[in-house]
């Protein structure tokens, strides 16, 4: 496997490691959104959050959150984005799961936005009947 999430959570590849268990990693994302930009790394390899056993999604969560309020008080920032992404369409760009942790200031340039969909209170109803109905 050529994964580099992989290898990061192996220690085949050097990362900043803020914190480690046996089931995640954390680490300082190379490529920061902001400074203090953080990814929570599933040690077993997971393409999405979909192919995951629920509790290790719940641990992953759990960390996410312990590291969100670290990293807000280590940066001062003003909000912190907590992103996982599954699929291409979604942005996923490394397919193993992975949380972004990232600060966020005022007037930062980060860009994370949702549009406006423009649709119909029965539009969105019926997709929500939908969603239920494959649960």
């Amino acid at each position: 496997m050529d994964c580099i999430f992989c290898k990061i959570a192996k220690g085949d590849i050097k990362s900043t490691v803020i914190f480690e268990n046996n089931d995640f990693k954390v680490i300082l994302d190379v490529n920061p959104a902001n400074i203090g930009h953080c990814l929570v790394v599933c040690k077993n390899h997971y393409e999405n959050i979909i192919d995951m056993p629920e509790e290790l999604v719940k641990e992953g969560f759990a960390i996410a959150k312990k590291i969100a309020a670290a990293v807000k008080k280590a940066t001062d920032c003003d909000g912190v984005n907590i992103l996982q992404n599954n699929g291409i369409a979604a942005g996923q760009t490394v397919f193993h799961f992975h949380i972004h942790i990232i600060p966020r200031f005022d007037g930062d340039s980060v860009d994370v936005k949702f549009g406006n969909l423009n649709k119909s209170i029965e539009e969105i109803s019926a997709v929500a009947d939908d969603i239920v109905k494959n649960m």
